[in-house]
């Protein structure tokens, strides 16, 4: 008993040690600083627990104790709730952790450069793919908490994948979401559920550029990196005649104007050839010379890839991309994003076989 005792007291010693030395740290960093202590109490908790397998029938035990004597010392904050989340963040962030194999004393600490709030969200993310792609969108983006989450629960991430050549899934994990070329900025489908229109009610095209323009700043969170919003109904007047663009942006990343339709109803190639003549003027008359060819985006209920394609030339800059007025369906998408990532590595797997 007094062997526990001491390792017990070991234990607290040395995450106390932490704590006073996060307590060191200038206001600025007292956030980040943070981070780094909980996933130092979850090392050393993990540590502890991995060392003293004998103790596993009353870790939770433990756990209580070692909470009361920090909460004495550092306040109410140091809870068996937060003790156990800090022992998760280190499982899901500590790349050591196998199992129950001794942690090696030379473990690199990943760099951590987003609030506890933010892992609190990105901790409970089971793919770790995908939790690589919110932890860079993130930190790259600014994203409050909020935001964060919003984006989780609106299934970025697999938006963004199955709109994406098979080839080009992997590198959302790894660099988050590269804008290199039009089809980059293509969601499908787009989730307008910010815009409180209920799906089951009739409204007009006008009363949903009317919502959107009300909430712009979320709009362009949807549509992603290097949106600027410049005019809605932009008038253009050619041989005589007024025509109208519900929505004109400019993409800085891509340097290039990029105009969206709204239709709410079903997609016809006389929706698509308007839209190609309004790429059409403003890649005449519009751009300058030192900007990329215009993109046009027809955003509807209802697209049909067939009558694009059909449609409009092979080098067309035309997208047609769906908008949803409520969340989609994470597991649905989660499961058409494994499916396609299970069809690429078997490629892959075949490319080398026949290598």
């Amino acid at each position: 008993m007094d062997e526990i005792i001491k390792r017990e007291d070991a234990l607290f010693e040395h995450i106390s040690k932490l704590i006073d030395e996060a307590h060191k740290h200038v206001k600025t960093t007292v956030n980040t600083a943070m981070v780094y202590t909980y996933y130092g109490v979850g090392k050393y908790i993990v540590e502890d627990e991995q060392t003293n397998k004998e103790r596993a029938a009353y870790g939770k035990g433990v756990l209580k104790q070692l909470a009361v004597k920090l909460c004495n010392k550092y306040g109410d904050g140091w809870t068996v709730d937060t003790l156990k989340r800090c022992r998760y963040f280190y499982k899901v962030y500590g790349s050591s952790v196998i199992g129950a194999t001794p942690l090696p004393q030379s473990e690199e600490v990943p760099q951590f450069t987003l609030s506890w709030s933010h892992y609190l969200v990105l901790m409970r993310i089971e793919n770790a793919d995908e939790r690589k792609f919110y932890e860079i969108e993130s930190r790259q983006q600014n994203w409050s908490v909020r935001q964060l989450q919003r984006q989780y629960a609106s299934s970025l991430y697999e938006r963004l994948a199955l709109s994406r050549n098979k080839d080009e899934v992997m590198r959302l994990a790894n660099e988050g979401q590269t804008v290199d070329k039009p089809s980059d900025i293509i969601k499908n489908p787009i989730t307008l559920e910010f815009l409180g229109l209920k799906p089951d009610t009739v409204y007009t095209e006008s009363k949903l550029e009317d919502a959107i323009i009300s909430k712009m700043q979320q709009f362009l969170l949807e549509l992603g990196k290097g949106f600027l919003f410049e005019s809605r109904q932009k008038r253009f007047t050619f041989e005589e005649q007024h025509f109208f663009v519900d929505l004109v942006f400019y993409n800085r990343l891509l340097q290039c104007y990029v105009l969206i339709d709204l239709k709410i109803d079903k997609l016809t190639h006389q929706d698509l050839g308007q839209m190609q003549m309004y790429v059409n003027y403003y890649d005449r008359y519009v751009k300058q010379d030192f900007e990329k060819p215009t993109i046009g985006i027809l955003l509807c209920k209802e697209k049909n890839d067939a009558l694009v394609e059909l449609t409009l030339p092979k080098d067309a800059n035309i997208y047609a991309s769906a908008y949803q007025l409520y969340l989609p369906d994470k597991a649905l998408l989660q499961a058409k994003v494994k499916e396609w990532i299970e069809e690429f590595e078997e490629n892959e797997e075949l490319k080398q076989l026949l290598r």
